[in-house]
């Protein structure tokens, strides 16, 4: 028999060990009402500031990552850091294991990070990560989701971020490839990394910067591009200004709540149509699932469309 989950009290103050028996359930215990009822008590209750890193692998993210858990900490903050991997074939695990690239003190019980596979969501974010992330923005103060992915593969992000930051490295051509994928309206901020290479990454934040103005868009936010180098230090406090710029945006006119309650819409629909296909999600659009959070009426609908 499975071991019971733990309550969102009991992640509050049983530290990481009861934070990772709580992100092993959202795995194993899919499906069950007790895993749904958690994880909308989780949503509902949700008070981190979620930060979504994504771009191609190399770009300087989880380097990045480490800049920003090391500040979030000096100024009081407890962080947790989801890394999302490309799935092994073989086993269906985390392939690059991010955790091994993150250095943090094991000691310190304000930082907690967890490596899952994308599984069959290429660089995107699969149905568990999305789980995992919502249980973690309910206990930490600062959340940070990284993601690799090259193209379309980046929009799965913001399922879950309120700030995306796409990432992108001089002189590799990733300013073009973006620009074909047509993922220039995901970015809340756009980070040139490795600033140190100065005009090459000039360069890119050039074509970058003139690649959004072609994108236009009918938001009334301007995405920032900034030019930065985790290593040296250069251009994180115009980062830090940007990420913040936009979490007062979200502030404003309640524009945060509006977009987190679009994103549990679309986590129901992307989990119907995952399990049942296009068809599925069509007749699952005909059913009226009951009032409640978002795991809850997935399950709803999951059970209507199996006949259970």
């Amino acid at each position: 028999m499975p071991p019971p989950l733990p309550s969102l009290a009991d992640l509050h103050t049983g530290g990481k060990r009861a934070v990772a028996a709580a992100l092993a359930a959202v795995e194993t215990a899919r499906g069950t009402p007790a895993l749904a009822a958690l994880l909308d008590e989780a949503a509902a209750a949700a008070r981190a500031q979620v930060l979504g890193l994504t771009g191609p692998p190399g770009v300087g993210k989880s380097t990045l990552t480490n800049v920003l858990v090391r500040q979030a900490r000096a100024a009081g903050r407890t962080v947790a850091v989801l890394a999302v991997d490309p799935s092994s074939r073989r086993t269906g695990g985390a392939l690059l294991g991010d955790r091994a690239r993150l250095k943090t003190d094991p000691e310190d019980r304000g930082i907690f990070i967890r490596s899952m596979a994308a599984r069959d969501r290429l660089g995107g974010l699969s149905d568990h990560a999305v789980g995992a992330a919502v249980l973690l923005r309910a206990v930490f103060d600062l959340v940070i989701v990284e993601t690799v992915g090259v193209g379309q593969s980046e929009a799965d992000i913001d399922l879950i971020a309120d700030t995306v930051v796409l990432c992108i490295q001089p002189a590799s051509g990733d300013s073009l490839q973006f620009m074909k994928a047509g993922v220039m309206e995901l970015p809340d901020v756009i980070a040139v990394t490795k600033a140190d290479m100065t005009e090459s990454s000039r360069r890119a934040a050039a074509d970058v910067s003139g690649a959004l103005a072609l994108a236009g868009g009918a938001s009334e936010w301007r995405v920032p591009v900034v030019r930065l180098s985790a290593t040296t230090g250069e251009g994180l406090e115009d980062f830090a200004a940007a990420v913040a710029n936009h979490a007062a945006y979200l502030a404003g006119q309640d524009r945060r709540a509006g977009r987190r309650a679009a994103q549990e819409r679309r986590w129901v629909e992307e989990a119907i149509k995952v399990r049942f296909g296009t068809e599925g999600l069509k007749r699952a659009r005909l059913l009226a699932p009951p009032e409640g959070g978002p795991f809850s009426r997935e399950a709803f609908i999951a059970s209507c469309l199996t006949g259970g």
